[in-house]
């Protein structure tokens, strides 16, 4: 299987029947073997049913329905899980991805990336509500994580399957895809594409989310760079906290031996004796960080690295070097 497209759906009954159509365009020219990998997220309208219909016509297809709405990060975990080709390219079921922009994005993969990135240069959304806070997101997003991408929302995207496949998304983290990967050293390329207003059906986007991406954004900066080492962050404040408030405590107490000056009426001694206790604190979860992390990779064999490829010359079994 040479590619797969995976397709999330919720409630886009309207939308199937000319995104299928204009898959099968884009991807029959090019000869590529293929199959698509449509995810039903709870769909309340027919969607699933549709889909049945419509899929038939496909030589290599994949229809998976969940039992209630998940949301898109657990669509596009499904569909990684399910898809089985070489190159893996997610995408929104609304149309307005282009189908016709996968064929670029193979090609770039061919190049030797492990990730292309759509960028919609022109989107043809409302400024205000949806490019303005897009804009400002992408523009943090890259800032945090260290991964410059003109537009993290886009969905039109092209994976290496061994990237794909070792990718665990939760909550609503598929946005942070690229981020998430780049732990694995991945190399990501980004390339325009086109965008289309929607026809049929609303958004399920909005100003709402504002707030969860905010907050997984801070999920993503503390597991891509601190994973493996939850010590370094939460020792790190322990040990400003803790000595801080050891050395407010000595200057308190050489200020009562030899100055006299009473401490009953300062404020700042609770303050040396909290910080004092916070720094513990710190440092305790920062020690249960680590247990846990452990735990999690161990029980779970779970790698700490990823290796891109392994070069080897001569027979093994020879003994040659």
């Amino acid at each position: 299987m040479k590619l797969s497209v995976v397709i999330p759906l919720y409630n886009e009954v309207k939308n199937i029947p000319p995104l299928l159509e204009e898959i099968f365009q884009a991807l029959q020219p090019t000869g590529w073997p293929y199959e698509i990998v449509a995810v039903d997220d709870g769909s309340r309208d027919g969607t699933f049913e549709l889909l049945q219909k419509e899929l038939a016509r496909f030589k290599y297809f994949r229809l998976v329905r969940f039992r209630k709405n998940f949301g898109q990060t657990a669509a596009m975990a499904a569909g990684f899980d399910q898809a089985a080709g070489e190159v893996i390219i997610t995408m929104d079921g609304d149309l307005q991805n282009d189908p016709a922009d996968i064929p670029r994005m193979v090609e770039k993969i061919n190049e030797g990336f492990d990730i292309v990135s759509g960028w919609r240069e022109k989107r043809k959304d409302p400024f205000l509500t949806r490019r303005l806070p897009s804009h400002l997101a992408n523009k943090i997003i890259s800032w945090v994580t260290g991964v410059k991408l003109h537009d993290y929302g886009c969905t039109l995207k092209a994976f290496k399957q061994e990237v794909a496949k070792h990718i665990r998304l939760y909550g609503e983290m598929h946005r942070f895809i690229p981020a998430i990967a780049s732990w694995m050293g991945v190399d990501i390329a980004e390339i325009p594409v086109n965008h289309r207003p929607r026809k049929f059906g609303r958004s399920k986007y909005g100003l709402s989310r504002t707030i969860r991406v905010i907050l997984d954004l801070i999920t993503v900066k503390f597991l891509l760079t601190y994973s493996t080492r939850p010590i370094h962050v939460f020792g790190l404040w322990g040990i400003v906290s803790g000595f801080s408030g050891l050395a407010l405590a000595l200057i308190l107490s050489l200020q009562r031996l030899f100055g006299g000056t009473p401490l009953s009426n300062r404020p700042i001694l609770l303050l040396a004796i909290l910080l004092i206790f916070i720094g513990v604190q710190f440092i305790s979860i920062g020690l249960l960080g680590e247990l846990q992390v452990r735990t999690y990779h161990e029980s779970q064999n779970k790698p700490i690295y990823f290796i891109k490829e392994i070069v080897e010359n001569g027979d093994p079994a020879s003994g040659d070097r």
